[in-house]
C-alpha cells in the first residue's frame, strides 16, 4: 500500500523597494513601491493569485468534493497571510473555503519565513508561536507538524521543534543524505523521543513542479496515466510518496497552457485506479506508519538549487554580512519596543531578501534571477543595507528620545 502526501507551500514576501542613500532618514516605508512593477507587492500578489491561486484553489475543491478521500496540505507564510488580508480577501476566503472540507491540513513555519533558527533561537521561537496563533485565527487549525522555511533542516532543529510540541517535521530526501535509503518510509530522528521525519520524493515532485513544460525532457509531455505509474511502482518499496511542492507550480511556475491544471484534474482519478493507494495528510501518516529507523542529518540541508544547503542564502560575502547585520540588531530593535520597527525588522528577515543576493551562475543562477526583482544581486545587497541603515537610525531617534 501507498500513500500520496501532498504539500504545498504558499509565500510570497514583502519585497523591498529600492530604497537610495538619500533616502535614509527620510523615507522608512520600504516594502511597496507602486512606481515599479517588479517591486509592486500588491500588483505582484494579485498577478499570481489570479493566475495560481484562485484558479487552483477552484479546482482542489472540485476535486475534494469529488473525491471525498484526497487529502491535501499547505505551509502559509505569516507575511503571506498579511498580503492576503490587505491586498485580496478573496484569495483567503477561498483558502478558508479549502480549511473547512477538513480534507486539509495546515503546518506550522516561521511566520516572516525566516532563516532565524540559524541566527538566534529565541527569535525562531517567537515566530513559530505567532505563526501558530495567525492560524488558529485564520482557519481554526492548530498546527501539529513543522515544516521550516524552504525545508531548512538538521537534526537539531528536530530536536527543538519537538520540544515545541510538534509531531513531526518535513525535509528533502535528498540522495546524498540517504545514501541506500527510501524517501518513501518515515524517520525517526537522533536524540529525539516522538517525532517523525517525513521526506520529500524529490525525483516525483520535481517533475510536476521544474521538469512538467521542459519539452527538452525524455518524459514529455507528463500525463497523469504516466505520473500514477511511476507512483504505483512505490507499492512494496515503500509506505508514503510525498509530493511537496510550491503552490504557484499551477498556474505561475507552469502557466496554464502547458497544461498543468488540466494534469492536476485528472491525477487523483488516475492514482486511485490502483486500490492499493490512498491519500494523507501528514499527520495521518505520522499515524498510520511507524519510523522505519534512525535517520541522522547533523548538517543542514534544504531544498533548494542543486546543492540542497544553505548556498542559496549565504554562499557570499554580500549574503552573509546583510544576514549577520539583520541578527546582530535583535537585542536594540526589541529594546525599543516599538511595533512598526521590530514588525519592519522582522519583515526584513525574510529568506527571500537573502536569495536575491546570490551570485551563482548557470541553472542555479537562472532560477535566482528568474524570481529577483532586482537587476542584479548588488542592486538587492545595496537597497536591503540603505533599509538597514535607516531602521539603525529609527533605533537611535527613539533611543534618545527615551533617554
Amino acid at each position: 500500500m501507498t500513500s500520496i502526501c501532498f504539500y504545498f507551500q504558499v509565500h510570497q514576501p514583502y519585497r523591498i523597494k529600492k530604497h537610495r542613500v538619500f533616502d535614509i532618514g527620510k523615507d522608512h516605508e520600504y516594502f511597496n513601491d507602486k512606481s515599479d512593477g517588479n517591486l509592486n507587492n500588491e500588483k505582484i500578489l494579485l498577478k499570481v493569485a489570479n493566475k495560481s491561486y484562485l484558479p487552483a484553489n477552484k479546482l482542489f475543491l472540485k476535486l475534494l468534493k469529488k473525491h471525498p478521500e484526497m487529502k491535501i496540505s499547505f505551509s502559509f507564510s505569516g507575511v503571506f497571510l498579511d498580503q492576503l488580508e490587505e491586498f485580496s480577501p478573496e484569495v483567503l476566503i477561498s483558502f478558508q473555503e479549502l480549511a473547512r472540507t477538513e480534507q486539509v491540513e495546515i503546518l506550522a513555519e516561521t511566520y516572516y519565513h525566516s532563516l532565524s533558527f540559524l541566527y538566534s533561537k529565541k527569535e525562531f521561537k517567537k515566530q513559530v508561536v505567532k505563526h501558530a496563533r495567525k492560524i488558529k485565527k485564520i482557519f481554526n487549525i492548530v498546527p501539529t507538524v513543522f515544516r521550516n522555511t524552504e525545508l531548512i533542516y538538521n537534526d537539531d532543529l528536530a530536536q527543538e521543534v519537538e520540544k515545541m510540541g510538534y509531531k513531526g517535521i518535513l525535509a528533502e530526501g535528498w540522495d546524498a543524505v540517504l545514501d541506500w535509503r527510501s524517501p518513501n518510509f518515515l524517520y525517526k530522528p537522533p536524540n529525539t523521543k516522538k517525532i517523525k521525519l517525513l521526506l520529500k520524493n524529490y525525483k516525483l515532485s520535481d517533475d510536476i513542479a521544474f521538469r512538467f513544460s521542459d519539452k527538452g525532457w525524455a518524459e514529455h509531455p507528463l500525463s497523469a496515466p504516466k505520473f500514477s505509474q511511476w507512483v504505483n511502482a512505490t507499492n512494496g518499496n515503500g509506505n508514503i510518496v510525498n509530493l511537496f511542492m510550491d503552490y504557484e507550480t499551477f498556474g505561475e511556475h507552469q502557466w496554464e497552457d502547458t497544461g498543468i491544471f488540466k494534469f492536476l484534474e485528472t491525477l487523483p482519478s488516475e492514482l486511485l485506479k490502483n486500490l492499493d493507494n490512498n491519500f494523507v495528510t501528514p499527520s495521518e501518516a505520522l499515524e498510520k506508519y511507524d519510523s522505519v529507523g534512525e535517520l541522522s542529518m547533523p548538517n543542514f540541508m534544504s531544498w533548494a538549487d542543486v546543492e540542497r544547503d544553505l548556498s542559496a542564502w549565504r554562499s557570499n560575502s554580500i549574503q552573509q554580512d546583510a544576514l549577520q547585520k539583520i541578527y546582530d540588531m535583535e537585542k536594540e530593535v526589541l529594546a525599543t519596543k516599538d511595533f512598526n520597527i521590530i514588525e519592519d525588522w522582522r519583515r526584513l528577515q525574510t529568506s527571500d531578501h537573502f536569495y536575491y543576493m546570490c551570485t551563482k551562475w548557470f541553472n542555479d543562477g537562472d532560477v535566482h534571477k528568474y524570481f529577483s526583482p532586482y537587476d542584479s544581486p548588488y542592486e538587492a545587497f545595496i537597497a536591503y543595507m540603505n533599509v538597514l541603515s535607516d531602521l539603525k537610525h529609527r533605533i537611535e531617534v527613539i533611543t534618545k528620545i527615551k533617554m
